[in-house]
């Protein structure tokens, strides 16, 4: 059976049984001399495929997330899309090249500031292990990159079972990397057993990497269109980077000129109100408004009210004769000076935001009005938000959506 195997399908069955067999405890070695016999090579996306195909099938994405990192032991030297990432690698500042270069960075960091120290004894080895840990634990940010900007233009394109199971696997070795830092800082803990656990962590966080440069980045690479790199690229900056951000950015050179990108990249869809990030339709956006946990009134540049949420729950009534009168005549005149001083305040810019508390009947009320701003910094007007925070500030100890 050494001849190579070109049915899609009948690659897909055969490579679905070695993993079943892994999965039923059969042993690692014997599944590399049947993969070997049966493939020359495996792509990132026939390793995709199996993957969705083993989660429809019933086994759980639990289950796959325990057998990933064997898999990446079966597979270590027979992906062939390993040497197809085209230029994207090399084009500096680009999120592939910068996510890779993070990968070595990590490396770099385990093999210079955690593997010399696992050797020695003394607080001086202990002190320079929480340091590493503390830099090490920023890996946050570069898992976060790709399970906030990577993972959805996968998603879009039917792509779902590699990003929940490796997903899965960054909550593990950022757990992981915690519960060293928090071992570590323990008066009374126990060196040896925080060693066996660094070693764990740092072979959890290697296998990732592993992952990620030879299955990962092919798949993104083979998957996401120019203008989805655009998209990741404008994002990423708010999620940050493993320590250090790159000295290139790519989006900053001339080949991103706006007349460039297509006519789908700047289409609004028909009858719905477009937003910096994404679009709603007018009806969604009334619901979803007025569905927030407090209430909001837009005051224009006039003086004039234009707008008020109506949820369920209103703090202070507002007749919809309000709409189109002017704030001076909303309030009673004892305190009708006070708006107007903070309004003048955000017209000649002295301030963005003024806040008020009172307890009113059962209720502590939160007040806050807030600048309203274009992108130059002219001012649109004022936003008033009003909310009882009484069940907020009476929050004790903590609910999770994952327990610890």
């Amino acid at each position: 059976m050494s001849e190579f195997i070109n049915n899609i399908e009948h690659r897909q069955e055969l490579l679905k049984k070695i993993i079943k067999g892994l999965h039923k405890g059969e042993d690692i070695e014997a599944a590399k001399k049947a993969f070997k016999e049966h493939f020359n090579e495996i792509s990132t996306q026939e390793i995709s495929m199996m993957e969705q195909a083993l989660i429809k099938e019933g086994m759980a994405i639990e289950e796959v997330q325990s057998l990933c990192n064997v898999h990446a032991a079966l597979f270590e030297g027979s992906i062939s899309d390993i040497h197809q990432k085209n230029d994207q690698t090399q084009i500096k500042g680009h999120p592939v090249q910068v996510f890779l270069e993070e990968n070595e960075n990590i490396e770099k960091l385990i093999k210079e500031e955690i593997e010399p120290y696992l050797d020695q004894t003394g607080k001086t080895a202990e002190l320079m292990l929480r340091v590493a840990f503390d830099r090490l634990i920023e890996i946050h940010k570069h898992y976060a990159r790709k399970e906030y900007l990577f993972f959805p233009h996968l998603e879009k394109k039917g792509i779902d079972a590699p990003p929940k199971v490796m997903w899965a696997k960054d909550d593990e070795a950022r757990k992981m990397i915690k519960d060293v830092i928090s071992n570590l800082s323990d008066i009374d803990h126990d060196m040896d057993q925080i060693k066996v656990d660094i070693q764990k962590t740092i072979t959890e966080v290697r296998e990732m990497i592993f992952k990620e440069n030879n299955i990962l980045i092919p798949l993104l690479i083979e998957t996401l269109t120019f203008f989805d790199w655009i998209t990741v690229d404008q994002a990423t900056e708010e999620v940050g980077y493993f320590l250090n951000p790159p000295k290139y950015k790519w989006t900053d050179k001339s080949h991103l000129e706006e007349d460039s990108k297509p006519e789908e990249q700047n289409k609004i869809i028909e009858g719905e109100v477009a937003f910096d990030a994404g679009s709603l339709n007018p009806e969604v956006l009334n619901i979803l408004l007025n569905t927030l946990p407090f209430d909001m009134t837009f005051v224009d540049d006039q003086g004039y009210v234009k707008y008020f949420t109506q949820g369920k729950e209103r703090i202070f009534d507002r007749p919809l004769t309000i709409v189109g009168r002017h704030v001076s005549m909303c309030h009673p005149p004892a305190s009708v000076h006070i708006v107007e001083d903070i309004i003048d305040s955000f017209k000649t810019g002295r301030k963005d935001h003024e806040d008020f508390w009172i307890r009113m009947k059962d209720m502590f009320v939160h007040i806050r009005y807030f600048a309203v701003r274009d992108k130059k910094g002219k001012y649109l007007g004022t936003l008033e938000v009003t909310q009882d925070i009484k069940p907020i500030v009476e929050l004790e100890g903590e609910k999770r959506l994952v327990e610890k």
